[in-house]
């Protein structure tokens, strides 16, 4: 899949890059919030210190913010955005099925959200670099 960033993107990609000094590798605009994906072991430079740049960052997008470690694993990239949530397991099956299998029901409900929301924009995401079909929380 080809990737492609309008110009109101580039400007916030800009944006991310002179706050943060972090490795950008990819922003998605998503329902609510824009996801900033950078380089392995970048997260903490871009979070900054006491979530500094997430702050500064929310304030000057007027949107809510997430900073995405990427990695080569699709398990792995998948831990890395639903952290804080801790998961039990994450597994990956046949036909490009990923399953989550969170430690409480509150982690259950923030993974899905209304109208499963969250999940499946987890999904487009996730999609973007891994051949994932399906991302289940059970």
């Amino acid at each position: 899949m080809k990737i492609r960033y309008d110009e109101k993107l580039m400007k916030i990609m800009n944006l991310f890059n002179s706050l943060t000094q972090a490795k950008l590798r990819d922003c998605i605009i998503t329902r609510g919030f824009i996801v900033f994906v950078v380089e392995p072991g970048e997260a903490g430079k871009a979070i900054g210190k006491h979530a500094k740049n997430v702050r500064l960052l929310e304030k000057k997008l007027k949107k809510k913010v997430k900073i995405v470690e990427f990695s080569t694993d699709v398990l792995q990239f998948i831990k890395n955005y639903i952290a804080p949530i801790k998961a039990k397991d994450i597994k990956q099956e046949a036909f490009g099925t990923v399953v989550i299998t969170p430690k409480d029901l509150t982690g259950r409900g923030l993974l899905i959200g209304r109208g499963a929301e969250n999940l499946r924009t987890m999904e487009e995401i996730a999609k973007r670099y891994y051949s994932v079909k399906e991302i289940k929380v059970i």
